[in-house]
């Protein structure tokens, strides 16, 4: 089991930027893939990046170009760039143990953090 906790989000103004932050403990070698994923109110819950073992990355159409995600050791970030107020959502992390490349879902079985939420006004 992974326990992660997310932090770094807030509001901002459309065009300005946030780096979220998951930070990870519990984690093992088992896990291939750590993904992004965020849901607005009355929406359904989306992948938004993924990063693998490996380094490998996907990234949503929508994000792709203003988001980067990338891990350092026992955490996993999310640099958002160019905010959009469409980008407002809480936004959770996950740890998928059985994936094996890079993707925007989860294969599973997963652990999922709490969740820290984004709000971009226009």
């Amino acid at each position: 089991q992974v326990q992660l906790m997310e932090s770094g989000g807030g509001s901002v103004e459309a065009g300005g930027s946030l780096r979220l932050s998951c930070a990870a403990s519990g984690y093992a070698a088992s896990a291939y893939c750590m993904v992004w994923f965020r849901q607005a109110p009355g929406q359904e819950r989306e992948g938004v990046a993924g990063i693998d073992g490996s380094g490998s990355i996907a990234y949503a159409d929508s994000v792709k170009g203003r988001f980067t995600i990338s891990k350092g050791k026992n955490i996993l970030y999310l640099e958002m760039n160019s905010l959009k107020p469409e980008d407002t959502a809480k936004y959770t992390c996950a740890a998928d143990h059985g994936c094996s490349r890079a993707m925007l879902g989860f294969v599973g079985p997963a652990d999922w953090g709490q969740g820290t939420q984004v709000t971009v006004s226009s």
